[in-house]
C-alpha cells in the first residue's frame, strides 16, 4: 500500500512527468519501488525555501533539496530580479563554491542559468573563499553574485548565499523581493538552463593577488613579525577553501613558520577526519591540537569550509594548549586594532567599529575607553556589512565581529572573512611574544583593565510543528511576563528588537531601538547581566546567549572569579530555558 500523503504524491508525479532529467527520474521510481516512503516525503513534502540568506539543505532529488532544479529556480528568480532592478546596466555576477559535494557542478548550473537570462559571469577556476567572492563583486562592478556553501553543516548538505552589489548578503528590502521573485517561479518549466558560455569570463589568480594585497596593507606590526618571524603556527582549513590564501597571507605578513594540517590540507566535502567542520567545536580541532603538542606551537587556527570563521587555540600561563571562544578572539582583536590605531596616532574620532547585539559586551567597553564608536546589530554578519555600506566615505571602519567565530578587520569585503582573521590573530600573538608576553596574557590584561565578561550559549531543540508552536509560546510568554530577576540581580531593562521599544522597567519609560525589527528579546539587570532570546531562523531551537560581567583586580584571580560567573550563567540560563 502507498503511504505517501496525496500532496506529496502529487508532487512526486510532477517530477515523474515534468520536464526533469531520465536520472532524476528514475532515482524517484527507485524510491517507489523500494517503498522508501519517509524518504519521498521528507523530500517532496515542501519546496526548499529561498530564505533571507538564501538556500540551505540536504543534497538528493526533490523539491525539498539541493539539487540542479532547486538552484535553477534560485537563481531564475535572482535573475528575474536583477533585471528589473538594474534595466539599463550590463548585468554582472560572480560565482564561487566551496569544496562541498556537487558544488563544482552545481555552480555551472547557475552559471548557465544566469547566462541563459543574458547575464555575464565571472566564474572561479576553482574553490575559492566566501570572502574573496565578496571581494570580487566590489572589485569588478558586479550587481550581485553566488556563493555555494552550507558554511559548518553536515557534509551532507550544500547552500546558496545570494549577494548584493556591495558584495554583502542581500538585505533589506532586496532580500524580501529577490524571496518574492523566487516564489513566482510556478514550475521548472519557467527556469532557463540552456547557457551561454561566451557570457563566462574565467578568474583566478588575478583576483587572488589583488585580495592578498588588501590584506597585507592591513598589517600594522610588521617589526614584530620580523622579530617572531619563527614562531610556529599550526593552521588547518579542515578540508576547506583557506588551504592555499590562509598559508599564502601568512607567508607574506612574513611568519616562516607554518605548520600544516597535512591530513586536513586536502579540499573533501566528505570531511573524512572530523565529524562536523565547525571550528567552534572542539573535535574540529583534534588533529590540530595533537600537531601543536608535537611541535610546542604558539598558536592553532582552523578555518570552516568556505573560510568565513575560524578557531583558534593559545598557551594558557602553565603551557597548555586552551581554546578561545569567539566573544574572546573577537574581543582581542578589536583591543589589538584598536591599541595599535592609538599608538601609531591614527585614531582622528572619525573611526568606528560594529558588532551584534548577542556579541560580548566588552567590545563596547574596549571602544569607549578609546572613544571610538562602536555599533551594536542584529545578528548576523549582513547587517554589519549593510551598516558599512552605508558609512563608506563618511567613517572609517577598523574591525568588526560575532560571537559565532566570524570577525573582519578592514574595508575590503561586506562578510566575515577568516583569510584576513587569521594574519591579523598571527600577528597577534607575534605582537605579545616580542613583547615578552602571549595572546593569553593580553587576554588576561584584557580583563583586568577592561572588566571580565564571560558569555555562554544554551540552545533548547524542539522537534516538529508541536516544538515550533512551543518555541512561539515562549516567546509570548517572555514578552507578555518578563523576568523580574536574573542571577540575583534585579532586571532593569527589557528590549523587545520585534516591537523595536526598549522599556526602563523601574520608570516604565519607553524608548524606540533603532534597528529593523527582530525576533529577539533582551533583559538586562542591575549588575549589567544581558539575556538575549532568539529563535533560530535555520533550526527548530531557542537559543539563549548569557553574558555576566564583573571587576578583575588581577590576573592571579581569574580562574576563581571566571568559575564563579560561570554558574551564575548557568542558573540564569537553567532559569529561562525550562
Amino acid at each position: 500500500m502507498n503511504a505517501l500523503d496525496s500532496a506529496v504524491q502529487k508532487k512526486i508525479d510532477q517530477w515523474l512527468n515534468g520536464n526533469y532529467d531520465e536520472d532524476t527520474k528514475t532515482a524517484i521510481q527507485q524510491k517507489l519501488d523500494d517503498e522508501k516512503y519517509d524518504e519521498l516525503t521528507d523530500a517532496f513534502y515542501k519546496d526548499l525555501e529561498f530564505g533571507t540568506g538564501g538556500l540551505r539543505g540536504i543534497m538528493g532529488i526533490g523539491s525539498n533539496r539541493v539539487n540542479k532544479y532547486t538552484f535553477g529556480m534560485a537563481t531564475q528568480g535572482l535573475s528575474n530580479f536583477l533585471k528589473k532592478q538594474y534595466p539599463d546596466e550590463e548585468l554582472k555576477v560572480v560565482i564561487a563554491h566551496d569544496c562541498r559535494n556537487n558544488s563544482d557542478t552545481l555552480s555551472k548550473v547557475v552559471a548557465d542559468v544566469f547566462t541563459a537570462n543574458g547575464i555575464k559571469v565571472f566564474y572561479f577556476d576553482a574553490l575559492r573563499p566566501t570572502p574573496e567572492l565578496s571581494y570580487a563583486i566590489r572589485e569588478l562592478g558586479c550587481q550581485s553574485g553566488v556563493m555555494l556553501t552550507a558554511s559548518h553543516n553536515p557534509k551532507e548538505y550544500n547552500g546558496y548565499k545570494a549577494y548584493g552589489a556591495d558584495g554583502g548578503q542581500l538585505v533589506a528590502p532586496f532580500d524580501k523581493m529577490v524571496m518574492q521573485e523566487v516564489q513566482n517561479i510556478a514550475s521548472v518549466d519557467d527556469v532557463k538552463f540552456d547557457g551561454n558560455d561566451d557570457l563566462i569570463e574565467v578568474i583566478g589568480q588575478e583576483m587572488d593577488e589583488k585580495y592578498l594585497d588588501e590584506l597585507v596593507a592591513l598589517s600594522v606590526s610588521k617589526d614584530a613579525i620580523a622579530r617572531q618571524k619563527d614562531m610556529k603556527i599550526v593552521f588547518s582549513p579542515i578540508h576547506g577553501t583557506s588551504r592555499e590564501l590562509v598559508p599564502e597571507v601568512l607567508k607574506r605578513y612574513g611568519f616562516e613558520n607554518v605548520i600544516l594540517v597535512e591530513e586536513q590540507m586536502t579540499p573533501d566535502g566528505d570531511f573524512p577526519t572530523v565529524e562536523y567542520p565547525n571550528p567552534e567545536e572542539k573535535e574540529a580541532l583534534t588533529m590540530a591540537l595533537e600537531k601543536a603538542e608535537q611541535t610546542d606551537a604558539d598558536l592553532v587556527m582552523a578555518t570552516d569550509p568556505d573560510a568565513d570563521r575560524v578557531g583558534i587555540a593559545v598557551r594558557d600561563l602553565s603551557g597548555k594548549m586552551v581554546l578561545l571562544n569567539g566573544n574572546q578572539t573577537g574581543s582581542l582583536i578589536i583591543n589589538y586594532m584598536l591599541n595599535t590605531w592609538d599608538n601609531a596616532g591614527k585614531l582622528t574620532g572619525n573611526e568606528y567599529i560594529v558588532k551584534t547585539v548577542v556579541t560580548s559586551y566588552l567590545i563596547d567597553r574596549i571602544a569607549e575607553a578609546k572613544d571610538v564608536e562602536c555599533f551594536n546589530t542584529l545578528t548576523g554578519f549582513k547587517y554589519i556589512g549593510e551598516l558599512m555600506t552605508e558609512l563608506e566615505g563618511e567613517k572609517t571602519f577598523i574591525a568588526g565581529g560575532e560571537e559565532s567565530y566570524g570577525y573582519l578587520i578592514g574595508e575590503h569585503v561586506r562578510d566575515k572573512d577568516a583569510v584576513v582573521s587569521c594574519a591579523i590573530i598571527a600577528e597577534m600573538a607575534a605582537f605579545y611574544k616580542d613583547q615578552g608576553s602571549s595572546l593569553y596574557e593580553a587576554l588576561l590584561d584584557m580583563y583586568v583593565e577592561h572588566g571580565l565578561f564571560r558569555e555562554n550559549l544554551k540552545s533548547v531543540y524542539k522537534k516538529g510543528k508541536s516544538g515550533a508552536e512551543e518555541i512561539q509560546k515562549m516567546m509570548m510568554n517572555f514578552r507578555a511576563t518578563p523576568p523580574k530577576k536574573l542571577g540575583g540581580s534585579q532586571v532593569v531593562t527589557v528590549k523587545d528588537y520585534q516591537t523595536s521599544k526598549e522599556k526602563n522597567i523601574a520608570n516604565g519609560e519607553v524608548s524606540d531601538i533603532d534597528l529593523p525589527k527582530s525576533n529577539v528579546l533582551q533583559f538586562i539587570t542591575e549588575d549589567g547581566s544581558i539575556v538575549s532570546v532568539r529563535p533560530s531562523g535555520t533550526e527548530p531551537k531557542i537559543k539563549f546567549y548569557c553574558s555576566v560581567n564583573t571587576n578583575l583586580m588581577s590576573a592571579e584571580d581569574y580562574g576563581p572569579a571566571a568559575a564563579t560567573m560561570d554558574k551564575k550563567i548557568d542558573a540564569m540560563i537553567e532559569a529561562l530555558s525550562k
